[in-house]
């Protein structure tokens, strides 16, 4: 735990803040990033796959897990930042998100140790696993975030979209080595047969977890050296010990929330929690006890209730217009996100089922893992981040940099574009064809573009709009759309139509499941029960009143929720760009 009051400054990071160069400090969290990112992404990579095999869990199901469990981590961020504002300070609960973290992904590694000799227990130390890990991300997520725009003083904002961009090419440098190692490790195939070897995912898990204790030791060592202001002074210690020199001149220091506006928002978090459950699983009561409709009843409302609630919360603070109106772009901006992480979030659920089911993965002769394909995001962001950065520096200097709601508007156009792409190279495989995997790598290169143009300047965002005193749980609110976006993602995973592999299945029963999906034939009792141990599905999934056939129709979904949200955004930039009131 970090209590330091002071620390000397050090002249060196005096030379380091003219120009254009970054503090020393960025590198340190950069650094601790990229380990935990490791950790996050290699897990990421074999969660599902590990569900569907060693634990038997369904597709649908897991693909709602999956999107549960990513949602609640960008959830708790918002307990997190909150805790870290009012008590113990960013250093504090990086420290202790970091910890929480590497135990979680170790019971993980127990858990795919233990499957086979005590199936049930084996689940129930994958859901402790999953919860220490979503507390831990809680606490770490907002506060490395909040510490990198604390770097930089007043007069120094316009350096934040290209020091997000640095700090976002940590991020996927460590997903880019988590989602090769962890896969090379624990997702492994006979070469001869192809034959998935389930007891190995625990090696996966196991590498996550070393890559945290790194990186929380990282950090720990350093930071009081580097993790400081241009004048020495050390940044996300215990709030009790903050200065007026730690605000901006005539800001506020404290976030004030009223016995009334937090009554307030109570009642509107129940009565929207309520409205959304019945809009998601049709009853108000909690009669099902079926683990798809449990998140989707419980985990899915919560984010849902809890992002428009606090809105309310935050807004009663607001000291003036310019601040109220700042705030608004943040939430405006951050319901555009949702939609981008609903469709760029398919890569650890139904596309990875993709690859694993209906993809050509061979390169060059080498038959690539399928948790591993997701790789390509990481390595294409490591090669574009830098350009990414100069280019925006470029059109900044020039007087023609697009503001940042544009930016993100950019993002969800090229994301959309790359599930038109792949839709239409999916129209004719039919139920045994095959996906090359040179398209998989195109639209992962075409969603890398638009995640640059939209996840790290929406982090610079939060940085140049948020008041200080409760910029944590801004960046909470931010994190929270990503939530939305995550558990949206786990309920539009869940409406992948059958891949090649289902078909075999049925074939080895004895049954055309394509008959079954138009329901031309009735299965009898054996038959019923052999599609239920081979997971084979009964009907076509549907959305919005819509039957899913195949996976054209499924990629589209992507490209029309994201090309509406691209064309909305674009149009009411100007706008957004006056309610900044001068901030770029």
């Amino acid at each position: 735990m970090d209590n330091t009051e002071a620390l000397n400054p050090n002249p060196d990071e005096f030379v380091e803040r003219k120009g254009s160069r970054h503090p020393k400090g960025l590198w340190v969290l950069f650094g601790t990033e990229m380990w935990e990112r490791f950790n996050f992404y290699g897990m990421r990579a074999l969660l599902t796959l590990f569900m569907v095999n060693s634990l038997l869990i369904k597709e649908a199901d897991a693909a709602i897990i999956y999107g549960g469990f990513l949602a609640l981590c960008y959830l708790t961020p918002l307990l997190g930042g909150f805790i870290a504002d009012k008590y113990i300070g960013n250093r504090n609960a990086i420290l202790i998100g970091g910890s929480l973290m590497a135990i979680g992904q170790f019971l993980l590694f127990i858990s795919a140790s233990s499957f086979s000799a005590d199936l049930g227990s084996a689940k129930m130390i994958m859901w402790l696993a999953l919860f220490v890990i979503i507390f831990g991300n809680g606490f770490f997520k907002p506060n490395i975030s909040s510490m990198v725009g604390s770097l930089y003083p007043k007069q120094e904002k316009s350096k934040l979209d290209s020091a997000f961009t640095i700090f976002y090419m940590g991020i996927n440098i460590g997903a880019f080595l988590g989602q090769f190692i962890c896969p090379y490790l624990g997702d492994v195939k006979d070469a001869a047969t192809g034959v998935r070897d389930i007891f190995a995912f625990k090696w996966g898990f196991l590498a996550a977890s070393i890559a945290m204790v790194i990186g929380t030791v990282t950090f720990f060592i350093l930071k009081n050296k580097y993790v400081v202001t241009p004048k020495g002074r050390p940044i996300g210690g215990l709030p009790k010990n903050n200065t007026s020199a730690d605000f901006e001149e005539g800001e506020t220091q404290t976030a004030k929330f009223s016995g009334q506006s937090l009554g307030i928002t109570g009642g509107i978090f129940v009565i929207l929690f309520f409205a959304f459950r019945y809009l998601l699983v049709g009853e108000f009561g909690f009669n099902s006890v079926e683990m798809g409709q449990l998140i989707k009843g419980i985990i899915y409302p919560f984010i849902y209730a809890a992002g428009i609630a606090l809105a309310f919360l935050i807004m009663s603070s607001a000291e003036n217009k310019i601040e109220k109106q700042r705030i608004w772009v943040i939430y405006i901006v951050s319901f555009f996100i949702i939609f981008f992480w609903a469709a760029f979030e398919q890569a650890g659920s139904s596309l990875t089922f993709i690859a694993d089911n209906q993809t050509d993965r061979s390169i060059f002769g080498w038959n690539m893992p399928p948790s591993m394909v997701q790789i390509f995001n990481g390595i294409f962001v490591v090669l574009l981040a830098v350009p990414f950065s100069l280019c925006w520096d470029k059109l900044r200097a020039k007087g023609k940099e697009p503001v940042s709601p544009m930016k993100q508007a950019m993002g969800l156009a090229l994301i959309a574009l790359s599930y038109f792409i792949i839709a239409h190279n999916v129209k004719d495989l039919g139920n045994s064809g095959l996906l090359a995997i040179k398209w998989l790598m195109l639209l992962y290169f075409i969603q890398t573009c638009g995640e640059l143009c939209l996840s790290p300047i929406g982090l610079s965002l939060v940085g140049k709009l948020a008041p200080k005193r409760f910029a944590s749980l801004l960046y909470g609110v931010f994190f929270i759309s990503n939530a939305a976006g995550y558990a949206l993602a786990g309920s539009l995973g869940a409406l992948i139509p059958a891949t090649g592999d289902k078909f075999s299945k049925a074939q080895e029963i004895g049954v055309n499941l394509q008959d079954v999906l138009d329901k031309k034939v009735t299965l009898n009792a054996d038959q019923a029960a052999a599609f239920e141990k081979a997971q084979l599905p009964l009907q076509n999934p549907t959305f919005a009143g819509f039957e899913i056939h195949n996976l054209f129709e499924f990629f589209m979904v992507f490209v029309v929720l994201c090309g509406i949200a691209a064309v909305i955004l674009a149009l009411i930039s100007p706008i957004l760009k006056k309610m900044m009131h001068g901030v770029n």
